[in-house]
């Protein structure tokens, strides 16, 4: 305390600072509870879409081992290279509790089957039932990332703000608070000393008279 100096103004800056660091720290677990129900449900929403991915994923594989076996691989390879794409993606931003959260948006994954450019007529339903449900898988695949960047995002911002209410808890209030509590004692030292000496001066008078 060394460095505090101990006077009227700045008990009162003191007060003010321990004022608005308390303020600072409710807003901030205000933000952190809006955040937090907001990670909550973006996980609920990612478990159901990582589990909704598997059935995809188990179904792709059955139907190009379905297609594989019906066809051959060399008519389910043919067909694969003629169906490559590409798939648009885009980033954009959305704001929670004053946070920017990315989201990742994707254009429609599946296609009709005269879109997907490989020829009907050298094909059987066996690999557009395959073709199907990889672009379902696809499409699922690119949700839960989209989720999970999303949940990436709420949880370094939570952690972020969790590591500023804990200094403001922890580390500033308190030190401000003690430094208060010193000026003020000091303030109360000198005050009684000055009533000390004004009474022994009051004293020292009315002896002499």
């Amino acid at each position: 305390m060394q460095n505090v100096s101990a006077t009227r103004s700045e008990l009162l800056a003191r007060r003010n600072r321990i004022s608005l660091a308390a303020q600072g720290r409710d807003l901030l677990k205000e933000k952190r509870t809006a955040l937090m129900k907001e990670f909550e449900r973006l996980s609920a929403r990612a478990l159901d879409a990582l589990e909704s991915l598997e059935q995809q994923a188990a179904d792709a594989r059955g139907a190009l081992g379905e297609a594989m076996a019906l066809d051959g691989p060399e008519a389910v390879g043919s067909a694969a290279l003629a169906a490559g794409g590409e798939v648009g993606v885009r980033l954009t931003s959305r704001s929670v509790a004053g946070v920017p959260v990315l989201e990742l948006e994707h254009d429609p994954v599946g296609r009709p089957r005269f879109g997907r450019g490989y020829s009907l007529a050298s094909t059987t339903p066996g690999i557009d039932e395959a073709a199907e449900a990889f672009e379902s898988a696809l499409e699922g695949f690119l949700d839960v990332v989209a989720v999970e960047l999303s949940l990436r995002r709420l949880a370094e911002e939570i952690e972020r703000t969790t590591r500023r209410v804990n200094a403001l808890d922890h580390v500033v209030i308190p030190r401000l608070e003690a430094e208060r509590d010193y000026i003020q004692m000091v303030l109360d030292e000198r005050e009684l000393e000055d009533r000390v000496r004004l009474m022994r001066m009051k004293s020292g008078s009315e002896g002499r008279s």
